[in-house]
């Protein structure tokens, strides 16, 4: 189902809250601050559908925010785009081992895939049926100031691309318009040169291996020639016959700067194809894309007057796994909450809550994040732990938890009381 056709905009608009990005971040605010009743305009550059660098994958943490959303079908894996997996398979030194998603009380057991194209559009046209507003093809080109002070944003000026320009003028804005968007650097945000980050590079192959219930992950990254790379490669099979294939690699690693992404994405999926998975060139449908992973809140303060970085603007990327999109989504809950309580009491420091309660809630585990980003940003210390950890199954099965950030409230079983201790002894990021 399509979203409706694009709202037109007047050249002077006011609501209560301004999105700037209709990704999952953005789209999932919007969709939460309408069912509350507020009125909402999200303003996105682009126009649906529309492709963003990604593996497409979803895990438990993201399946529940589908479900929050009431978006059941999607969720299962019912809906066309949609498909559901039963955990990761991974792959390292000589073992190949398959893990299920955990049983948890917090979190659905299963996982699933869907393409951005697909992904971004269900939250989007959500968030429309629940009474927001889209603008579609409306890029925000700069805030708009109280005062010469510039000491409250009260709402962003638009431009499209016939030309014709406006403001949108509101009490808060939401900034969701990714790693390069324009809201952060007008607020003097910039990316902090000390927390992670990573570039991805992903393509589509058609494969005989479509229908796999399993996403796969392989920790064991080399070049043509065969030396050992930091980071990881990835297969996430999805509903069309295809999958997505991609590999990013990290910040921390000495070729982060010096290597061809594309053309390293190009020869380790050929070698695959020698695997049987069918990855050759000729299977390839449409480029080779590459994209920027920002870690770790790698972009604070998430709230600078009158502005809440949700998503990618703020660095909200998982440093252990590279998914952002449950903790766009997560947050986008939050801001919600904060916004709307926000929007009675009238006051601008209400909003303060949201950067601290999300430090909180994941600044500990970001941290325990990027002192393994530094650790796999070796290559020989990655090749080790594969090789000498991959071979039993409970410590493969705690790394699982850790790395996908999935444990019980009340723990669950011993791992969940060791990830939940790590998290809550480490600094908050």
């Amino acid at each position: 189902m399509a979203i409706p056709d694009t709202a037109e905009l007047g050249s002077v608009e006011r609501t209560d809250v301004v999105v700037v990005g209709a990704g999952p971040g953005g789209a999932a605010t919007a969709a939460h601050l309408a069912a509350r009743g507020r009125d909402v305009i999200v303003l996105e550059k682009d126009t649906f559908p529309r492709d963003k660098v990604c593996g497409d994958g979803l895990t438990p943490r993201v399946i529940r925010e589908l479900l929050d959303l009431g978006l059941e079908d999607e969720a299962h894996g019912r809906a066309p785009g949609f498909k559901r997996n039963r955990g990761l398979r991974i792959h390292g030194g000589h073992t190949t081992m398959e893990l299920p998603w955990p049983e948890l009380d917090d979190w659905p057991n299963w996982g699933g895939c869907s393409t951005r194209m697909v992904f971004d559009e269900t939250i989007a046209r959500t968030a429309v049926e629940r009474g927001a507003t889209l603008a579609q093809g409306h890029a925000v080109s700069r805030p708009l100031w109280r005062d010469r002070a510039e000491s409250r944003v009260t709402g962003v000026a638009w431009r499209t691309r016939d030309g014709r320009e406006g403001e949108v003028h509101a009490p808060v804005v939401i900034a969701a318009d990714g790693a390069g968007g324009p809201m952060a650097k007008h607020l003097g945000v910039h990316r902090r040169p000390e927390r992670p980050m990573a570039v991805a590079a992903r393509g589509y192959y058609r494969t005989p291996r479509a229908d796999d219930e399993w996403i796969s992950s392989f920790l064991d990254l080399t070049d043509a020639e065969g030396n050992l790379l930091s980071g990881y490669g990835w297969v996430f099979p999805l509903d069309d016959g295809t999958m997505n294939v991609g590999l990013g690699l990290l910040s921390t690693s000495r070729e982060f700067q010096g290597v061809n992404y594309r053309r390293l994405l190009e020869s380790w999926s050929t070698g695959m194809a020698a695997n049987g998975w069918g990855t050759t060139p000729d299977a390839l449908e449409g480029s080779i894309r590459t994209g920027p992973i920002p870690m770790g809140f790698n972009h604070t303060p998430l709230h600078q007057r009158g502005v809440l970085l949700v998503g990618d603007s703020g660095g909200m990327v998982n440093p252990f796994n590279g998914e952002g999109i449950s903790y766009a989504m997560e947050a986008a809950q939050l801001a919600a909450e904060v916004v709307d309580a926000a929007l009675v009491t009238r006051r601008t420091s209400d909003l303060d809550r949201y950067d601290r309660e999300l430090r909180q809630r994941i600044g500990g585990y970001y941290t325990l994040g990027r002192v393994f980003a530094e650790l796999v940003g070796n290559p020989t210390v990655m090749h080790i732990c594969t090789t000498y950890g991959m071979p039993y199954r409970r410590l493969m099965e705690l790394v699982l938890k850790l790395m996908a950030h999935l444990t019980d409230q009340r723990p669950a079983d011993t791992k969940d009381v060791i990830v939940n201790t790590l998290q809550r002894l480490a600094p908050a990021a």
